[in-house]
């Protein structure tokens, strides 16, 4: 690609639509039997998937923590094992993974552990209430599943707005008969921070869900041009859900002013309003910018970046000062090699990246895309000052690439085939009354399986995401990856930009109860969820 209006090439690959041809869309009527996250047919597909005879055990302890983010920044979170982020899990695909949860959080929060992106078995998935009842305080959980597929993964709780706090990990599978050829890797895990500084995640959510329509403006974002970053679409409001159980009551009712809400976050290549929230710090493993973590090689080094964002409510564009980047996979799947100066990376998105190490010392920042902030960590092969915590290289404005203009690998692209089913998944809503949905439904947790998205086992599904908000969302779908368009990457998180339409499709082979959401912590909490259902 050439230099000229890369952005726009950028904005129109995000919101393409998959091609393929129309057949009948699923229509509404009796709900159907589903297939239980335990049954029968969870255990026969399980029993198909390739296993090494290894298992690794561990034990993760969420509890209560007090986390060093350097520069003197400290803050009180919840973690696991008072670690942030939490201790990598590395395992060879085909290895069994046992992990016992042991809640010791405060406050008898419930809590769970849902393994992203990984392709196991429905009752392991750690969704309550679809797949298991929460894990109570002072409780014990194990999960118990084999990882067939390489890839870069996390994970992370499946209980109210928890994903925002320190409560996530790196997952790492390795690949028995790795095809790639570096010298060293570094897990990167990029994160937006709030808790335990300005507030607390139930603390946001309990301002957010009010909407704006709900909000006493405070004179610093009453003005016109401080609120244009905001969907005011959508204004008639629907029923409300209620916030976590571990809720605050301390921003609970009444007027207030705009403690968290983000007014004026702008970005073009999000398609405008750029997120929801205020976050006073952007993590880059745990480190803020001004007292970065280091990465140490030498020069000429090949080195294989991981990178996650674990974050709530920010997509990242980020980029390694004085480096070309070679992407090689998207969310554990290969991809064909595209070479790139920056990427963007929405929550719950994953990138495998190439480099080869220059020598002195470089800057990775993560530009908080439309909200004017940054992460930031650093590569030292040499000699040289570190990088001031505002520094923004050239990179971050050259050639840019997103999930939509990367192509699969030819040994992981889906076989072309028509699709046997076809939903149509709109997602509806707006910052008025915070009422964002799935098809005009909030997600009703007290009913998991009311109006399901059904499949049945051996289909080839399309999904159409058709936003018809005016903010973006990433998309991830449960237990799957699935494939942009007829040849484009294989994920299970993809960025759907407002008012634009992209086609997904996947192979119905694993079967069970599947979450599938907006991968802003936020957005599906307040109800932009549904479950898709394979039919008994």
């Amino acid at each position: 690609m050439n230099s000229m209006n890369r952005r726009s090439v950028l904005l129109a690959g995000l919101g393409v639509a998959g091609a393929g041809a129309l057949v009948a869309c699923s229509s509404s009527g009796s709900t159907p039997a589903l297939a239980s996250p335990s049954g029968s047919a969870v255990a026969a597909a399980d029993k198909k998937r390739t296993r090494s005879g290894k298992t690794h055990e561990t034990t993760l302890t969420a509890t209560q923590a007090m986390a060093d983010l350097g520069a003197g920044v400290t803050a009180r979170t919840w973690a696991f094992d008072g670690r942030l982020p939490g201790r990598e899990l590395r395992l060879t695909a085909g290895a069994t993974l046992s992990a016992t949860l042991s809640n010791q959080l405060p406050n008898q929060a419930t809590t769970s552990l849902h393994w992203h992106g990984i392709a196991l078995r429905n009752d392991m998935d750690g969704v309550p209430p679809a797949t298991q009842a929460a894990v109570r305080a002072g409780r014990n959980f194990t999960y118990r599943f084999t990882a067939d597929a390489p890839g870069t993964y996390f994970f992370h709780p499946h209980v109210g707005v928890q994903l925002d706090r320190g409560l996530y990990a790196p997952l790492i599978v390795e690949d028995p008969r790795e095809p790639l050829s570096y010298d060293e890797e570094w897990v990167v895990v990029l994160d937006d921070w709030l808790d335990g500084v300005t507030g607390t995640p139930d603390d946001v959510f309990a301002e957010l869900r009010h909407g704006m329509g709900g909000m006493h403006m405070s004179e610093d974002s009453s003005s016109p041009s401080s609120s244009s970053g905001h969907d005011m679409g959508d204004m008639s409001g629907m029923g409300g859900m209620g916030s976590s159980p571990s809720a605050s009551a301390s921003s609970s009712g009444g007027s207030m002013g705009t403690r968290f809400m983000l007014m004026g976050a702008q970005s073009p290549l999000l398609g405008g309003d750029a997120g929801d929230v205020k976050y006073p710090y952007h993590l880059v493993n745990g480190r803020v910018p001004a007292d970065p973590e280091v990465f140490r090689s030498k020069p000429g080094k090949r080195v294989r970046l991981r990178l996650i964002n674990a974050g709530a409510d920010t997509a990242y564009r980020v980029a390694l000062g004085g480096h070309q980047l070679t992407i090689t996979h998207t969310d554990g799947f290969p991809v064909r090699h595209q070479q790139a100066d920056a990427l963007l990376i929405g929550m719950g998105e994953r990138y495998d990246v190439l480099v080869t190490l220059e020598d002195g010392v470089f800057p990775l920042v993560t530009l908080a895309e439309g909200k004017n902030a940054t992460g930031m960590a650093v590569i030292r092969t040499g000699s040289g000052s570190t990088p001031t915590a505002t520094v923004r290289p050239k990179e971050l404005d050259g050639m840019l690439m997103a999930a939509s203009q990367l192509r699969a690998a030819d040994d992981v692209r889906l076989a072309s085939k028509k699709a046997d089913r076809v939903h149509r998944i709109e997602l509806t809503g707006g910052m008025m009354t915070y009422n964002w949905a799935i098809n005009g439904r909030r997600f009703d947790m007290n009913n998991p399986v009311a109006h399901p998205i059904t499949v049945e086992e051996g289909q080839r599904v399309r999904l159409d995401f058709v936003n018809t908000t005016t903010m973006w969302h990433p998309m991830h779908l449960h237990g799957h990856t699935y494939q942009l368009g007829s040849d484009g990457p294989r994920k299970d998180t993809t960025i759907v930009l407002p008012k634009k339409t992209v086609s997904v499709f996947f192979d119905a082979d694993n079967p069970g109860q599947w979450m599938l959401h907006c991968h802003n912590a936020y957005h599906g909490e307040a109800g932009m969820m549904a479950l898709v259902a394979y039919q008994a």
